[in-house]
């Protein structure tokens, strides 16, 4: 089993920041938003259950899982998102795991945008890394790269975990309310420190 250290943070967090960072210095990110677009996407393993369970009306003409209509239908329908979530959990964990497991890297990094939503599960993280900053910090950088609207930014704040849930669930914490510059010696320390405790897990197996 690899070293995996699960990454997590609200929405305009800056993961992908941070895992990009991770990704230079030699270590696999396995993102499960990634995994899942590509479940999604024209002939993806999960369009005829998604066609199955809401309608042909929930694809795009070209086959694809049609995201603004279904977004909305979850965000006022919890029993939707449910149906969803059961069809897409199980695949995404199910290649997430292949593809940490494949990794060549002596630890990796499993981006998981709502790893706490989901509850964290004991045993499967060696390490529960948080990026975090404040919601005011988190509101304009998806403004400036989406163009959404304030109030949506908040509804979908609102429907994550709050900043104290995830900082509680936390084994490492990194602070990206600054600059991008500020990232790389919290990024260096971390790494360091999860090469030591992989090198010390492939040893003694704990």
């Amino acid at each position: 089993m690899s070293f995996l250290v699960g990454l997590t943070g609200g929405i305009g967090s800056g993961k992908s920041a941070v895992a990009e960072r991770f990704a230079r210095r030699g270590i696999t990110v396995v993102d499960t938003d990634a995994i899942a677009h590509e479940l999604t996407a024209p002939g993806g393993a999960a369009i005829e259950a998604i066609r199955g369970a809401f309608g042909a009306e929930y694809l795009t003409t070209e086959g694809a899982l049609e995201r603004a209509r279904m977004r909305a239908l979850v965000f006022r329908d919890p029993e939707s998102k449910q149906r969803l979530e059961r069809i897409l959990h199980p695949l995404i964990r199910a290649e997430s795991t292949a593809r940490a497991a494949a990794a060549r890297s002596p630890y990796v990094i499993l981006m998981v945008p709502l790893l706490v939503e989901g509850g964290v599960e004991a045993g499967r993280y060696q390490r529960i890394l948080v990026v975090d900053c404040t919601e005011r910090t988190q509101i304009e950088r998806v403004m400036r790269r989406s163009g959404l609207a304030e109030d949506e930014i908040r509804r979908i704040i609102a429907s994550q975990a709050g900043r104290q849930a995830r900082l509680a669930a936390a084994d490492d914490i990194i602070d990206n309310s600054g600059v991008i510059a500020d990232l790389e010696p919290q990024i260096e320390r971390l790494h360091r420190q999860y090469l030591t405790l992989a090198q010390d897990k492939a040893v003694h197996g704990d």
